[in-house]
């Protein structure tokens, strides 16, 4: 589905019963999409998923040459947009890694707007992306000894219409406090983060400095969780909002 703005084409997709709890699904930087796709194939009986391309990556289109087209201010007005259009006022989220930052900044400014969280591979420290790659080496190392199945992406998880505008996407994290945002949280989340990605540390700070949130970490997982292991990263979510949900 698209809808068309004043300056950008926002690409979304829905399934599940309309009826059901409604989640929304933050891709994470380089993604579109598509990286939810086997996720989805677990979420769709028991919620209504949003999945949606920010403005600039997969298939969203920005056509605004200004910078502050580029930011979370306005990544989440679109979002809003998209909402509005399915007649939604309260959502739930899951998203990972950069997508997270997103969906940090999207609940400071919308506070009203969000019934719970779960934060895959969460940090609002500097990215090392040098770390991040190790350890997911180390992980899928791990997970070959033990016999864990291998997941391959699903396709066009990292195909966008415009790598430009796609790689452009990413630069809203540096500009927008995340410190700050995350304080303002005060809704029941989880973060869900692998033992071998660098970002737990972050994650571990995170949950300890609130009094709504707990983590799971997960054993023989790098960064870029969901994509490596939807399997468990879903099994986890599942149990954990079921619990929350009281059903």
């Amino acid at each position: 589905m698209e809808i068309e703005l004043d300056k950008a084409k926002l690409y979304f997709e829905i399934q599940g019963n309309p009826d059901n709890p409604p989640i929304v699904l933050w891709h994470g930087a380089g993604c579109t999409l598509r990286m939810w796709d086997l996720v989805i194939e677990e979420l769709k009986n028991f919620y209504f998923t949003i999945a949606f391309d920010v403005r600039g990556a997969g298939n969203s289109i920005n056509n605004d040459l200004n910078e502050e087209a580029y930011s979370f201010e306005q990544y989440s007005e679109d979002l809003n947009s998209i909402l509005a259009f399915l007649n939604l006022d309260q959502v739930h989220i899951w998203s990972m890694a950069w997508g997270t930052r997103a969906a940090i900044a999207y609940s400071s400014l919308n506070p009203t707007k969000i019934l719970s969280a779960a934060f895959s591979d969460a940090s609002i420290e500097g990215a090392d992306v040098n770390a991040q790659r190790l350890g997911l080496k180390d992980a899928l190392v791990k997970q070959e000894e033990l016999g864990i199945e291998r997941f391959n992406p699903p396709a066009g998880w990292n195909i966008h219409a415009n790598k430009d505008s796609a790689a452009r996407s990413l630069s809203a994290a540096a500009k927008f406090d995340l410190h700050e945002a995350f304080n303002q949280i005060d809704f029941p989340f989880m973060i869900m983060t692998g033992d071998h990605d660098p970002n737990l540390s972050s994650s571990k700070d995170m949950v300890s400095s609130s009094s709504t949130g707990e983590l799971k970490v997960l054993e023989n997982v790098g960064h870029g969780s969901v994509l490596q292991r939807p399997d468990l990263t879903s099994k986890n979510f599942l149990e954990w909002h079921k619990r929350i949900l009281g059903a």
